[in-house]
């Protein structure tokens, strides 16, 4: 049973830390919440070196805790001097940084992939569970699944615990098993959950090879510009001046050069500058308009926009697809799935289509008239509606697949362009400012001045 560090919070404002073991997380908040505790913080804690847990000196377990305690025994404990027990330096660093090792989608792949496997052996959810965590190098992972495996143990279903989770497991993951567990169909759910992380890791790692080769380029050539500028240039100066030459650099190039003397000098002014502005967008995008404003935009940027949208609504469509195909309603798949997305302008057009069926009419009007994505997709949508939506749905996620891939070349095609035509220029500029000088340098000629 995994040991959790918590910090609560009195109704007088006090706050109280303890580590306890013995129970999951989901019960432990509502325990602090059912005894006047607001719970703050749970961490899981780490121990290395023991298979047993930190733990609060005066408590052994959950029930010692907890059992019947209330805010007023807290403020009493907590005037109390208690003398906590001592952690050397390198275990507390090792708890610290393991404990807080981040979960990668690939672990979270790793874990579906093992637990099908076990699944399509027969085993039952709490020995597939045992098994999977003994293999589970990740320890904030393992502690993740010891979280599950208590609550599954205890009587609730593993969807339960896994909401607590949803920097985890994504939505529309967890949705997949919380269907699976319900209908009975558990494997069939996996496979599908297994479908749907291969797929969009797939995509991250397409998006990523397209952006990252260019933005390096950029990156480097900038950087060489900078680098040149400020060793290369004051070397040839000072060589100009020892050999006493009525040679000048080139005008750009002392332009330049001044330029980045007077940005070294006065560097705090665009440096406040660029974070007063960055605060102000931040915080701009932080209020309600200012973040449904950012999400319109990103739908409708240059280059990135039609992408980006493809890529939100095939994930809806995705959600809707899977729930459909075990059982819900139209209505009742549009409002689990809208959760799958976190960008506000797709969530109000899903909110407009389960408004559109409360009251009679088609779901498929928000997604028209938003005019975001390709027409096909909502006339594929109108014609299954009329048809068999499941089967008709399945041909949309293809349809929009090529879609994507399409936009991907377009971005293939084009991204290079923008990229070389600012390279291109950066290009120009450090062989005006930097090869130049280094030339005239190579040449000689400033010596024929110098002698005369």
């Amino acid at each position: 049973m995994p040991t959790y560090q918590y910090k609560a919070m009195t109704k007088n404002g006090r706050v109280v830390k303890n580590t306890i073991s013995g129970m999951t997380k989901v019960e432990l908040v509502k325990k602090l919440k059912k005894n006047g505790l607001e719970p703050i913080d749970i961490q899981q804690a780490v121990n290395f070196g023991s298979k047993e847990k930190y733990k609060a000196k005066n408590h052994k377990d959950a029930e010692s805790v907890l059992k019947d305690m209330s805010p007023s025994q807290i403020d009493l404990l907590y005037n109390k001097k208690n003398k906590k027990e001592k952690i050397s330096t390198m275990q507390s660093l090792k708890s610290q940084f393991f404990s807080s090792q981040k979960i990668t989608k690939r672990d979270v792949m790793v874990f579906t992939q093992s637990f099908l496997l076990l699944k399509r052996a027969d085993f039952n959810n709490i020995h597939a569970l045992q098994t999977v965590i003994s293999s589970t190098e990740n320890p904030s992972l393992r502690g993740v699944l010891e979280d599950i495996l208590s609550g599954v143990e205890g009587g609730d279903y593993m969807y339960t615990t896994m909401e607590y989770y949803e920097n985890v497991f994504p939505v529309i993951y967890t949705n997949m098993i919380k269907v699976g567990e319900l209908s009975g169909s558990l494997v069939k759910s996996l496979e599908q959950a297994m479908s749907y992380l291969d797929s969009s890791d797939a995509l991250v790692k397409k998006v990523k090879k397209i952006i990252i080769p260019n933005v390096v380029q950029f990156v480097g050539m900038f950087l060489l510009l900078i680098i040149g500028t400020l060793y290369a240039i004051p070397s040839i100066q000072d060589v100009f001046e020892q050999v006493g030459t009525q040679e000048q650099l080139p005008a750009p190039t002392m332009w330049f050069s001044k330029f980045l003397d007077q940005a070294m000098l006065w560097w705090y002014v665009p440096v406040g500058i660029i974070i007063a502005i960055i605060v102000a967008i931040v915080v701009y995008v932080h209020t309600p308009i200012g973040r449904y404003k950012f999400h319109y935009f990103k739908y409708t940027m240059p280059v990135f926009g039609s992408l980006i949208y493809a890529l939100d609504f095939s994930r809806v469509m995705k959600a809707v697809t899977l729930n459909i195909k075990n059982g819900m309603r139209i209505q009742q798949a549009l409002e689990v799935s809208k959760n799958v997305i976190r960008n506000n302008v797709m969530m109000s057009i899903v909110e407009s289509a389960i408004n559109n069926i409360m009251i009679g009419q088609s779901w498929v009007t928000p997604f028209e008239e938003a005019g975001f994505g390709n027409r096909m997709t909502t006339e594929m949508l109108k014609v299954g509606m009329q048809t068999d939506l499941s089967a008709m749905l399945d041909k949309l996620l293809e349809y929009v697949e090529m879609d994507i891939d399409n936009i991907l070349q377009k971005i293939m095609k084009v991204l290079p362009e923008i990229s070389y035509s600012v390279v291109g220029v950066v290009l120009v500029f450090f062989v005006i400012v930097v090869l130049v000088p280094c030339i005239q340098v190579y040449m000689g000629s400033f010596l024929f001045s110098a002698y005369l």
